[in-house]
């Protein structure tokens, strides 16, 4: 499994999520699922999870994001960054 990471800092989560669940670049339409996480000190601080089954579908997801230039909406942003699980621990 193979993730796409990103961070945003949005001005306000309410007008940034109807936006998300638009997906205009189309990158979930591939993928395997997704978690969406807000900060708890900052609930504006956004982080997104995107899953795929391989780095290819992941790095290609990443190159269609960065293409449509969707991001550009967020100066204070890090990644997409594409990643693999390394470890898991549940307790």
């Amino acid at each position: 499994m193979a993730i796409i990471m990103t961070r945003l800092q949005v001005v306000d989560f309410d007008a940034f999520k109807p936006m998300f669940d638009k997906d205009t670049p189309g990158v979930r339409q591939a993928a395997s699922g997704y978690r969406l996480y807000r900060g708890v000190e900052d609930p504006n601080e956004v982080y997104i999870q995107v899953e795929f089954d391989s780095a290819d579908d992941a790095n290609a997801g990443r190159d269609k994001l960065l293409a449509s230039g969707v991001l550009e909406h967020w100066a204070d942003r890090t990644g997409p960054t594409v990643v693999e699980v390394e470890e898991t621990v549940v307790y």
